[in-house]
């Protein structure tokens, strides 16, 4: 049998599916993380975590959600702040380490990036969920985003365009991404579902960014963590740094503004490094 018709074969069957009344996890169903998904949490194995001499430790993988805070991290060492120096190690989410016990206690929910401040008097802090590192580190260091009592407009874009960047990835990473990189074959349904609306998130960002040199404004003052977070998705997707051949599935040469914008930022030493970022093994 060809592969056309194995396609056809297979997407035959997929348009043949009636959900049960009680869904129940399918073993073997195929896709690049078939072997990790599971419809439960906590921790599958015991795994003791390594930790630096450094006052932040990051555990994470250099995936977009994980570049973000390499991002934000190189920017305070390229202005020297000396509280952000860090360790960074790596978990491997084909391996299973984000099940780890360690993990898990710092982030319950089991995915990436996680970090640990030791620098705190009351104890270690444990922060998961990229925008609420950013946030964190941005406010810990008063770089990188507007304070309240400086201008409450720019803070107050900062913090929407960060928070419109974790509401809509998903539809980028886990639709889009997924579909079209990583599922078992081919279903045109999902590709153009996410894919109509990643172009429509991608038109947002072209007509914000067609008046504006970053996303709260112009001059290098007015670069921040929405940047950032932003750039580690969109400025990848368009740049071709995440999906093979997406860029060009997703027309990304038309959307100017956002074109300009991602190299600007990646031609910054910091986001070079934080791209490359070596992280040590923790075992």
């Amino acid at each position: 049998m060809t592969q056309d018709a194995m396609n056809k074969d297979t997407t035959t069957n997929n348009n043949d599916y009636t959900p049960p009344k009680v869904w129940k996890p399918v073993e073997g169903n195929g896709g690049k993380f078939a072997n990790t998904n599971k419809p439960t949490a906590g921790a599958r194995h015991k795994q003791k975590l390594p930790k630096g001499e450094n006052p932040l430790q990051l555990y994470s993988l250099n995936t977009p959600n994980g570049v973000k805070i390499n991002m934000l991290l190189e920017e305070l060492a390229e202005l020297g702040v000396e509280g952000a120096k860090y360790d960074a190690f790596k978990i491997d989410i084909m391996e299973g380490d984000q099940f780890g016990s360690e993990f898990v206690t710092i982030n319950p929910n089991s995915k990436i990036p996680a970090l640990v401040d030791y620098s705190n008097e009351e104890g270690p802090v444990h922060i998961f969920e990229s925008g609420a590192i950013m946030m964190y580190l941005a406010e810990k260091f008063e770089k990188f985003i507007p304070l309240a009592t400086d201008n409450a407009h720019k803070r107050a874009a900062c913090l929407s365009w960060t928070m419109w960047q974790m509401g809509s990835a998903p539809y980028v990473g886990g639709g889009f991404g997924h579909f079209f990189s990583y599922a078992p074959y081919p279903m045109q349904y999902p590709i153009d579902r996410f894919t109509m609306e990643t172009k429509r998130q991608l038109d947002v960002l072209d007509k914000h960014l067609a008046n504006s040199e970053y996303m709260i404004g112009d001059g290098e003052e007015r670069y921040t963590i929405a940047d950032m977070i932003i750039w580690a998705w969109y400025g990848q997707v368009v740049l071709d740094q995440l999906y093979e051949n997406g860029a060009e599935f997703l027309d990304a040469s038309s959307y100017t503004n956002v074109q300009r914008w991602a190299k600007q930022i990646a031609a910054r030493p910091a986001v070079k490094r934080a791209v490359e970022l070596e992280l040590k093994p923790i075992n």
